[in-house]
């Protein structure tokens, strides 16, 4: 046995050392780039989340399963790394013990020879086999050479996908080989319980020869296995436990980081800033935390499967977002490692090195940039916390501030943010005409809030300013009014929240309005705000205290619910109609406001709710979101075109939704619709509250 003790030390050693270089390697390059000290200080002083992140994600796989036979069997396969752990200490312990002893009949103190353990270990190990039968199936069945563009592994490095389930197979079959000859010699730890175990055991001949060359065979593929997967994309297995542990919480959704400069937050009024330094031009400028997103990517192509631009033929992929920023920063790494000799790099090192990150000739086409609505369904889905909206803001920047570089007409709306405080650049007067439409009187704020204001109701600017926002406007007015909830108006002292601008990636604007309104709503003595548009409500009560700014932000579906639940409002008049709810993603995906807009309509007597296919957290996009609603859309399908095709095909009387840019996205929609003779005339696209208000108005 001392051979097999030799040769397996030298197998591990030279394993071991090449595995560790390249984790070293891995190491040297992410933080390479700048810092990033809020994710350490965060993951600090939210322990119980982080805590909770780790049981909940990555031990309990939650986001796997929600995609039921890959979850399971990805559930499966990842418990066999920790429970075959205790084997891979059972065949080193047999091996060193047959060395020194003569006798490889070795278990594991107190617990290893323990009948539960064993029969843990030998199920596991099938468990993982037929897991890995269902990757294959799965993989075959949605072969990008049948499935095209819509199969999720479309883009993806299969190859190495491939070899990584022919490698966990031969580690399988070699532990049974191993665990069987070991029975069959009396060697193994457990007489009853490892029952596949004992099973070959009984069918293998009494052989020292075999078990040794068995033990060696196991331990070699695992080696050899530990060398593929810090070579490949099977790095998450060390990486994602990391991920996530820096990721936000709940999730990278909600509000958009803030822009860092050298791990410090950006002050615009910094007469040394280097605006050379806003955003991220080149790879060099990826923080750890983004190349821990590089490394932790599955290619699972999850995230792929729910975006609303690769759905609708757009050239983004948040999946190849990631990779392709990984490939590129593979390539020049050996020039981003500290200390890197660049002097005697050829011209094409050098045109490497300076590549941008954008561009025509960069590593991401300007199409895939600007086709991202924000909608947050890849970080939703993705099952290792990779924050591919971060990756988008953070180039956004770059190209909008500093290279000044963004669909032209996109530009019109900056100038309207800037001179006018509002996306169409009209008058800040016209913000409380809709007042003058109501039968009862709305104060509008003049210097201070009056003592008995309940709620500042925060109108936005297409709440106050486009006709088809402005019935959802009054219809909350009314519903307030009748459940008697005394709230104001800022009217023209009110200004745009800035997401617009920050989705587009002109932090700039965005950091002005927003001071501007947080010193309003200051001064006012704001402390309670309802806002209709999910964006303003999501700027306002996760992008201000950034700034300062902390207010009590509800959206106007959860006021109303509540006011319902209460009896302050009472549905009473019978609304006979089939109703399909669109989730808008900045109320849904990004603030997990799902129930209380199903709940008002519920209340309602007579309507028919029906669910479309994609809905909650796995709805699809308006197509409006991360600045799209000033863009123009001309590749492949329009969004909105898509989500109205699948909101027909529960034949609803009514489509409704809680947002004002999903209202206007899915009106335009269905009014083409009806054009072209695919929709009934009566079909219309509503607020949740003017649905309230028709029933509860006598």
């Amino acid at each position: 046995m001392l051979w097999v003790a030799i040769l397996a030390l030298v197998m591990t050693v030279a394993a071991v050392a090449v595995a560790g270089r390249r984790a070293l390697f891995l190491f040297k390059l992410a933080t390479s780039g700048p810092p990033a000290p809020e994710r350490i200080e965060y993951a600090k002083t939210h322990v119980p989340e982080e805590l909770k992140a780790q049981i909940v994600e990555v031990f309990g796989q939650k986001k796997l399963l929600k995609w039921t036979p890959s979850g399971v069997a990805h559930f499966f396969v990842m418990w066999a790394f920790f429970i075959l752990l205790t084997v891979y200490i059972e065949a080193y312990g047999a091996i060193i013990q047959g060395a020194i002893t003569g006798e490889p009949d070795f278990h594991i103190p107190i617990i290893g020879q323990w009948a539960v353990l064993g029969f843990l270990q030998d199920f596991i190990a099938v468990a993982c086999l037929l897991g890995l039968v269902a990757f294959a199936v799965i993989r075959i069945k949605n072969s990008p050479k049948t499935e095209g563009r819509k199969s999720r592994f479309f883009g993806s490095h299969l190859g190495g996908a491939w070899l990584v389930l022919f490698m966990i197979f031969n580690i399988i079959w070699t532990l049974f080989l191993a665990r069987g000859a070991a029975s069959a010699n009396g060697n193994l730890p457990y007489s009853s319980g490892a029952f596949v175990s004992i099973w070959l055991g009984d069918i293998l001949p009494a052989s020292d020869l075999l078990e040794e060359i068995a033990l060696l065979l196991h331990i070699g593929f695992m080696l050899v296995f530990l060398v593929i997967v810090v070579n490949s994309k099977h790095l998450h297995i060390f990486t994602a436990p990391l991920n996530v542990l820096f990721s936000r919480r709940p999730d990278g959704l909600g509000e958009a980081p803030e822009m860092r400069i050298d791990g410090k937050p950006v002050d615009f009024e910094d007469e040394d800033l280097d605006p050379e330094k806003l955003g991220r031009g080149k790879i060099a400028d990826t923080t750890w935390k983004g190349f821990l997103d590089f490394y932790s990517c599955t290619e699972c192509g999850r995230c792929q499967s729910q975006c609303p631009a690769w759905n609708t033929d757009k050239p983004l992929s948040p999946k190849m977002l990631i990779l392709d920023q990984r490939d590129h920063a593979f390539k020049v790494a050996p020039y981003l490692l500290p200390g890197a000799d660049t002097s005697h790099a050829g011209q094409d090192v050098l045109a490497l090195l300076e590549k941008p990150l954008v561009g025509e000739d960069g590593v991401i086409h300007p199409d895939v940039l600007w086709s991202c609505t924000n909608c947050g369904a890849c970080v939703e889905q993705c099952p290792v916390d990779i924050e591919h909206i971060d990756h988008i803001l953070d180039m956004r920047r770059y190209q909008v501030m500093v290279e000044s570089s963004f669909p032209s007409e996109a530009g019109v709306m900056i100038k309207n943010l800037e001179n006018k405080a509002n996306p169409w650049g009209m008058s800040e007067m016209k913000r409380a005409d809709w007042i003058e439409e109501l039968d009862f009187e709305v104060e509008v704020v003049d210097e201070k809030l009056s003592e008995d204001t309940e709620y500042l109701f925060w109108v936005g600017c297409a709440g106050a300013l486009e006709d088809r926002a402005k019935k959802t406007t009054k219809a909350v007015a009314e519903l307030l009014h009748i459940a008697g909830v005394k709230f104001a108006v800022l009217g023209p002292m009110e200004a745009c929240t800035g997401d617009p601008a920050r989705r587009l990636g002109m932090e700039f604007i965005f950091n002005m309005l927003a001071k501007q309104n947080i010193e309003t709503l200051n001064e006012v003595g704001a402390k309670k705000i309802v806002a209709t548009c999910p964006h303003c409500f999501n700027t306002l009560a996760n992008e201000y205290p950034q700034l300062g700014g902390r207010f009590e932000v509800v959206h106007h579906t959860q006021l109303l619910a509540k006011l319902v639940d209460e009896g302050k409002l009472v549905p009473i008049n019978p609304i006979e109609e089939k109703i399909t709810y669109h989730d808008p993603c900045f109320l849904g995906r990004h603030n997990k406001v799902y129930s209380q807009p199903r709940d008002i309509m519920s209340k309602v007597p007579g309507v028919q709710t029906q669910e479309m296919h994609r809905h909650k957290d796995r709805g699809f996009c308006c197509g409006a979101g991360g600045a799209r609603m000033w863009m123009e859309e001309r590749i492949g399908k329009r969004i909105n075109t898509e989500r109205v095709d699948e909101a027909l095909t529960t034949d609803p009387d009514t489509v409704s939704t809680a947002c004002p840019f999903c209202l206007v996205m899915l009106g335009d929609a269905i009014n083409e619709k009806k054009n072209g003779g695919q929709a009934k005339e009566s079909l219309e696209v509503v607020d949740v509250a003017q649905l309230l208000i028709r029933s509860v108005k006598s």
